[in-house]
C-alpha cells in the first residue's frame, strides 16, 4: 500500500470509529467518509461504503461470490483489479454486478454513485440498530443526501471514439467483411481523437496500482501480438488501451505511479504508430510517436525515448526521405548514448539503410564503408543487449530483425553475394510474420534481377504478393512491390511472367486499405 493509500485509509479508519461509537449506520459513516476524503484523495462514494465498513477488496469479491452461490449462479469473473476500476471510477459495474454490490453494502445504487435503478427492483436498505424502546433507528437517520457529482464522468466525444473502434472489431470477425472498407474516414478520425486527447492528458492521475499492473501487462501482449495480427485489429485494441490510460492520466496522481503511466502512454503510442506504418498512413504515424515522444519525456528514461525516436526514423525511410530518416537515427543513438537498450542496435541500421538509399544503387566505396560501419556499430550493440529485449520484436531488438535489415542494406547497395545469404536466414527466422515475409523476399529478387536473372526476380516476386492476404497488402507492400515492377519493366517489360506478377500485385490497388497513401 503506498503512502497516499495509507493516510486514506488512516483517515477513514478513525471516522468509522467515531461513527460506530455514536450509533450510526454504515450509509452514514460512508457519506462521512467521502466528504472528509475526495477533495485529498478522490475517494469516490462506492470506495467510501468498503471503507465504512473496514474491510479489504478481498472480503467484497469474496461476499460477492457467496451471493452468487446462494444464487445457484455460475461463479462470477469479479476479482480485485476489476473492483478497483471501480473504486477508482475508471469502470462501471454492469446491472447484475451493481445490484450484488448494493446488497453487500445494503445500499440503493444512488449511494454507491450510479443513478441508474437496480434491475432487482426492490430496496436493498436493511434495518439498522434497535435502540432501547425497540424502534428502529434506521427510521429516524437522517436522509441521505443526493448524489451531485459522480466521479469520472464520461465524455462523450472519447466514448464515440470507442465506439467506432469497437464496431470496427466486431466487422473485423466477420468473414465476409469487405477489409477495404474498414480504415475509413470515422475509424481515422477515431484513432486521431483518441491520440489527441491522450495528448491534452498527459498530466496526472488517481489509479490503482492494479490497474497499472493490468495495463503493462497488457502492452507486453499487444508487443507479442504485433508480428501475428492484422493491423487494424491489432491497432483498435492498442487504442482502446491507450484511452483507458488517458482517461486515468486526467486525473491527480501521485508521483510513484506518474512515470509508470507516462510510459505505458509512451509504449501504446509507440506501437500505434509503428501498426500505422504498416497501414501505410504515415501522418498519422508521425503524429503518434510525437505523442509517445511527449510521453517518453515525461519518465526521463533516455533508452525509452531513444526506442521512440528509432521507431519514427523508420516514417521516413519506408515513405522516401533518406536524409530525414539519417538525422533521426543519429539523434536516436545520441540520446541512447552509452546505454545498452535497443535504440542502440536499431539507430545504426536505419542510418545504414538510409545510406544505402542515398547512394540510389550506385556502390560507392565511401557509401558502402559508411553503411558497413554502421552494421557494424549495430551488431555490437545488439550483443550487449539484454536477453529479453533480444526477444521482444516490438520494445526490444532481436537478432532475426538484424538479418533481414542488414540483407536490405547490402541489397541496396549491390553487394548480392552477401545480401543472398543473409536474407535466406531471415526469411527462415520470419515465419510467424507475413509483412516481413514479403518485404524480405521482394529483396531477394532485387539480389536477382541485379544479377541479371529476370525470371527468377518474377518468380519470387509473384510468390511473395500471392502468399500475403488481402488484409495485408497495403502501402508498405504495395510501394516496394511497384518498385521491382518499374525495374523489371526497364530490364524486359515484355518478360512473359510479367503480367503474373502485375495482376498479383493490382489484385486491390483499386480498394487499397490506404485511401489516404501515397501509393
Amino acid at each position: 500500500m503506498s503512502g497516499r493509500q495509507h493516510r486514506e485509509t488512516e483517515i477513514a479508519r478513525r471516522i468509522r470509529a467515531r461513527g460506530l461509537a455514536a450509533g450510526r449506520t454504515s450509509a452514514q459513516i460512508a457519506d462521512e467518509i467521502h466528504e472528509a476524503c475526495t477533495v485529498q484523495f478522490s475517494t469516490s462514494r462506492i470506495k467510501a461504503h468498503r471503507l465504512a465498513h473496514g474491510i479489504a477488496l478481498a472480503d467484497v469479491i469474496e461476499q460477492v461470490r457467496a451471493l452468487f452461490e446462494r444464487d445457484s449462479k455460475a461463479m462470477p469473473g469479479i476479482g480485485e483489479t476489476l473492483l478497483s476500476a471501480y473504486e477508482s471510477g475508471l469502470k462501471r459495474p454492469g446491472p447484475e454486478y451493481l445490484h450484488y454490490l448494493c446488497t453487500v453494502y445494503r445500499v440503493e445504487p444512488g449511494a454507491l454513485g450510479y443513478d441508474a435503478p437496480c434491475i432487482c427492483g426492490h430496496g436493498h436498505r436493511m434495518p439498522g440498530v434497535v435502540n432501547g424502546d425497540g424502534k428502529d433507528r434506521a427510521l429516524n437517520a437522517v436522509p441521505e443526501r443526493e448524489l451531485v457529482l459522480t466521479p469520472m464522468e464520461p465524455e462523450v466525444d472519447a466514448e464515440e471514439d470507442e465506439n467506432i473502434l469497437r464496431r470496427t472489431l466486431l466487422r473485423l470477425l466477420n468473414p465476409d467483411t469487405n477489409l477495404a472498407e474498414q480504415l475509413d474516414g470515422p475509424v481515422l478520425g477515431a484513432c486521431e481523437g483518441i491520440r489527441r486527447r491522450m495528448d491534452e492528458m498527459l498530466v496526472s492521475a488517481t489509479v490503482s496500482a492494479a490497474m497499472l499492473d493490468q495495463w503493462e501487462e497488457a502492452t507486453v501482449s499487444f508487443g507479442r501480438q504485433y508480428t501475428t495480427t492484422a493491423p487494424l485489429r491489432l491497432l483498435c485494441d492498442v487504442l482502446l488501451e491507450l484511452s483507458a490510460v488517458r482517461t486515468a492520466m486526467s486525473r491527480r496522481q501521485p508521483i510513484d505511479l506518474q512515470e509508470r503511466l507516462c510510459r505505458i502512454a509512451a509504449q501504446l503510442s509507440g506501437l500505434s504508430g509503428m501498426i500505422l506504418i504498416n497501414l501505410g498512413d504515415h501522418r498519422l504515424a508521425r503524429s503518434f510517436f510525437r505523442t509517445g515522444r511527449t510521453a517518453a519525456d515525461e519518465t526521463g528514461d533516455r533508452a525509452l525515448r531513444a526506442w521512440i525516436t528509432a521507431r519514427e526514423s523508420l516514417v521516413p525511410l519506408y515513405f522516401g526521405d533518406a536524409r530525414e530518416a539519417l538525422t533521426l537515427a543519429k539523434k536516436s543513438r545520441d540520446m541512447a548514448g552509452a546505454t545498452p537498450c535497443p535504440a542502440q542496435a536499431m539507430a545504426p541500421v536505419v542510418e545504414a539503410r538510409a545510406l544505402a538509399m542515398m547512394s540510389g544503387g550506385e556502390s560507392k566505396k565511401e557509401i558502402v564503408d559508411q553503411a558497413k560501419r554502421a552494421l557494424a556499430r549495430a551488431r555490437n550493440a545488439f550483443s550487449h543487449m539484454r536477453p529479453e529485449d533480444k526477444e521482444d520484436l516490438a520494445f526490444g531488438y532481436t537478432e532475426k530483425q538484424l538479418y533481414f535489415y542488414q540483407g536490405d542494406v547490402l541489397t541496396k547497395l549491390g553487394e548480392t553475394i552477401e545480401a543472398e545469404v543473409i536474407l535466406d536466414r531471415a526469411l527462415l527466422k520470419y515465419e510467424d510474420h507475413i509483412l516481413d515475409q514479403t518485404l524480405i523476399r521482394f529483396d531477394q529478387a532485387q539480389c536477382k534481377l541485379i544479377d541479371g536473372d529476370v525470371k527468377e526476380a518474377l518468380s519470387i516476386g509473384t510468390k511473395a504478393l500471392e502468399l500475403v492476404g488481402d488484409e495485408y497488402l497495403t502501402d508498405l507492400i504495395v510501394r516496394p512491390a511497384v518498385q521491382l515492377e518499374k525495374n523489371i519493366m526497364a530490364v524486359d517489360a515484355n518478360h512473359p511472367l510479367l503480367p503474373a506478377y502485375q495482376a498479383a500485385l493490382h489484385r486491390r490497388r483499386k480498394q487499397s486499405l490506404l485511401k489516404g497513401g501515397d501509393g
